[in-house]
C-alpha cells in the first residue's frame, strides 16, 4: 500500500484528486486541510511525518487569492513559501517523495511564445512571488520531487473563472470580460489524474514540469466557449486589462509550453475545449 498525503485537500485540485481516490485500490490516501495540518507551522509539519508514514506528499496548500495577497503579504508567504520550505525540510529526513502545485504567475508575461521550464522567472504579484520562492526552496532542500506549474485551473469544485461565469450569466443580461490576458486554461481533473500516474508509474525522472491543457485563449474567449458550449445567451463584451482594474497585476501572456513533459512522460495533453466539455457536464 502507497501512502500519500495531500495537503490542501479541500481546494479545486485536492478534491479532484478525491474524485478519483476509487480508482486506486492499492493507494492509503491521507487528505488534511489547515485545520488537520498547518504546514506554516513547523512543529505541526514534524509531528504529523512522525506519526504518519509517508511515501509521497502531493503539496495543494497554497494561498491563492491572487488579489487578496496584495494586501495580506505576509500570510501568502507564509503558506506558499514558509509553509513549503517546512514540507521540504521534514520530508528531506524521512525519505517522501513531494509532488508540488506551482502556477504561470511566476513569469511576466513579456514573452510570446510558450514559457518553457528553462525560461527566466520575474513575477508581478505577491502570490507568484511567494509561489516562486516556495519552488525556490524546495530546490534548494531536496532532490526526490516535482515540481509542476499548471495555469488557470477551474473544476466542478470551490470558486474559479467557469464557476463565476456561470453565476454572472445568471445574474447579467451582458458581462465585460478582458481580452488581452492569454493562457490555457487546466481542467483541475486532467492535473489530478496526471499525478496519480506520475505516483502508479513509479516515475523517478524528478524536476520542474509544466502540465496544462493544449491550447491558448484569452479570458473573453474562454467565456464565449463555455457559453457556447451551454446554449447560455448572455452577451460577452471584451475589455482590456487596463480598463478592469485589479489590486494585483497579472501577466498578460502566461502559456506554458509542455513539451518537457509530453518527451519525458511520453504524453499528450488533453485540448482545453475537451476538457472543458468533459467539466461542463460534471457541472
Amino acid at each position: 500500500m502507497i501512502n500519500i498525503l495531500v495537503t490542501g485537500s479541500n481546494g479545486q485540485l485536492g478534491k479532484s484528486i478525491k474524485d478519483m481516490e476509487y480508482k486506486h485500490s492499492n493507494f492509503n490516501f491521507i487528505f488534511t486541510d489547515y485545520q488537520e495540518l498547518d504546514i506554516s507551522d513547523f512543529n505541526s509539519v514534524e509531528n504529523f511525518f512522525k506519526n504518519n508514514s509517508i511515501d509521497f506528499c502531493i503539496n495543494c496548500a497554497a494561498y491563492t487569492a491572487v488579489d487578496q495577497a496584495e494586501n495580506n503579504p505576509e500570510e501568502a508567504y507564509q503558506i506558499n513559501e514558509l509553509g513549503v520550505k517546512n514540507l521540504a525540510t521534514v520530508i528531506k529526513n524521512n525519505q517522501t517523495i513531494l509532488i508540488h502545485i506551482s502556477t504561470d504567475f511566476v513569469f511576466d508575461g513579456t514573452k510570446k511564445e510558450p514559457y518553457t521550464e528553462a525560461d527566466s522567472t520575474n513575477p508581478l504579484n505577491v502570490y507568484g512571488d511567494s509561489k516562486l520562492k516556495g519552488e525556490t526552496h524546495i530546490q534548494t532542500i531536496l532532490t526526490n520531487y516535482f515540481i509542476i506549474r499548471t495555469s488557470w485551473l477551474y473544476s466542478e469544485h470551490g470558486n474559479n473563472f467557469v464557476k463565476t461565469m456561470l453565476r454572472l450569466a445568471s445574474e447579467k443580461n451582458e458581462i465585460q470580460v478582458v481580452n488581452d490576458q492569454i493562457g490555457s486554461p487546466t481542467y483541475a481533473k486532467d492535473l489530478a489524474e496526471f499525478i496519480l500516474w506520475i505516483i502508479s508509474e513509479n516515475i523517478n525522472d524528478y524536476g520542474l514540469y509544466h502540465y496544462c491543457n493544449s491550447g491558448s485563449i484569452s479570458w473573453y474567449e474562454f467565456t464565449l466557449n463555455i457559453f457556447k458550449i451551454l446554449n447560455i445567451h448572455t452577451k460577452v463584451i471584451p475589455t482590456s486589462s487596463s480598463k478592469y482594474k485589479t489590486l494585483a497585476t497579472r501577466p498578460l501572456y502566461s502559456v506554458l509550453s509542455t513539451k518537457k513533459t509530453e518527451e519525458v512522460f511520453n504524453l499528450k495533453s488533453k485540448p482545453f475545449l475537451t476538457s472543458l466539455n468533459n467539466c461542463l457536464k460534471h457541472l
